[in-house]
């Protein structure tokens, strides 16, 4: 009998993890002109603005948030809430958020909060730290390839 319920308990969870696996899949492939975490939120939850002012990655928190463009962003605080606010398009990393390398070779990935850079103001995420290595090889020819492909890499999503 206990060796019923095991196997029943390791079929639900094999389940479980199948139809989480399934969603994120189609999440990330029902594209959006931000990118998005699972459950809606940009960056991976951190605070863009912390980027800019703090020169790291920091976490948001739902206390802080805003709906914007498809996604919920998330701060540190009130007033890096507030400065979003002011000026989205300011702070709000480039190319959706996608990957800035990926977009510079013409299609769309997903981005980790520590592979960053600011450029002329700007803010740009990579898939990963190699990823970013390899992109910053070249960064202004490969920002010059991304702004050539992003209006028709973006033209779809939704």
């Amino acid at each position: 009998m206990t060796l019923a319920r095991i196997g029943l308990h390791s079929f639900f969870v094999a389940v479980l993890v199948a139809l989480m696996s399934f969603s994120t899949l189609s999440t990330a492939s029902a594209k959006s002109l931000y990118y998005s975490s699972l459950f809606g939120t940009a960056v991976e939850g951190y605070d863009v603005v912390a980027y800019f002012r703090q020169g790291k990655p920091v976490e948001g928190t739902e206390d802080f948030s805003v709906d914007w463009k498809g996604a919920t962003w998330q701060f540190s605080s009130a007033e890096n809430k507030m400065l979003f606010e002011s000026d989205p398009e300011k702070y709000a990393p480039q190319f959706g958020g996608y990957c800035a390398w990926a977009v510079s070779q013409g299609y769309t990935a997903s981005t980790v909060p520590e592979a960053w850079k600011i450029v002329d103001e700007k803010l740009y995420l990579n898939y990963s730290k190699g990823v970013q290595s390899t992109w910053e090889q070249d960064i202004p020819g490969n920002i010059k390839l991304a702004d050539t492909n992003w209006p028709n890499i973006s033209k779809d999503f939704k």
